[in-house]
């Protein structure tokens, strides 16, 4: 593709209509400007050769003017011989120089055009690149913003997060287990303890009714 098809592909492209098609937006936008740069760079370097040729066509319609000057200066001085023949010789040199005079104005005049278009186009080229430029940066942002996003919302709903809760959900059961055998334990001194008391009470209880027993019997054996 040559440098002026492919600055009107991209001068008459849409940047939203091809980041809509695009499946990474972020590359094409990189690819992009890349291009536009590239571009921008050979319709500059073809801009100067339009500059250099018109400069030369200048000096090419300079030097025509002064030559046929010049003709005419001689047609003028053979006449003042009575030499028509070379008077009629030098005019019919001076009308190729004119004609040649006409040509180069032309070509003059299509390179002046042909420079506007580049200037126009290279306006148009710059303005698409700010453009890009500034969508680059939007979308290199979006774009670390839905990674982390992603990233997040993936290890959220993650399958070894899942499990590692559950590995938790067990750990807390596996210490409840422990911390109610901890507790029966204490239950169960306690009852122990209580046991003891309810003991030595029976035992203080029977002691005193044997006291009173005996009490009871010498007292029926004295009488």
């Amino acid at each position: 593709m040559g440098v002026f098809s492919r600055l009107s592909d991209i001068v008459n492209a849409n940047l939203n209509s091809l980041l809509d098609k695009a499946e990474d937006p972020e590359k094409i936008v990189r690819l992009m400007i890349q291009e536009m740069e590239d571009t921008l760079v050979e319709v500059r370097s073809a801009a100067a050769k339009v500059i250099a040729e018109r400069k030369d066509r200048e000096r090419q319609l300079g030097l025509l003017g002064l030559e046929q000057q010049e003709w005419e200066q001689k047609a003028e001085l053979a006449l003042r011989k009575d030499r028509d023949d070379l008077a009629a010789a030098a005019l019919t040199h001076k009308a190729n120089l004119a004609d040649q005079h006409k040509a180069v104005a032309r070509d003059l005049e299509l390179l002046g055009e042909n420079l506007a278009k580049l200037n126009d186009d290279i306006a148009k080229l710059q303005a698409k690149l700010q453009d890009a430029k500034a969508r680059q940066r939007t979308i290199v942002m979006r774009a670390q913003n839905a990674h982390t996003s992603l990233k997040a919302r993936t290890q959220i709903h993650s399958a070894k997060i899942d499990d590692m809760l559950n590995r938790f959900d067990y750990a807390e059961r596996r210490i409840d287990a422990v911390e109610a055998q901890a507790e029966a334990l204490d239950l169960g001194r306690a009852k122990s303890l209580n046991q003891a008391f309810a003991e030595l009470e029976a035992q203080d209880r029977i002691k005193g009714e044997l006291e009173a027993l005996k009490a009871r019997v010498q007292q029926q054996q004295k009488g």
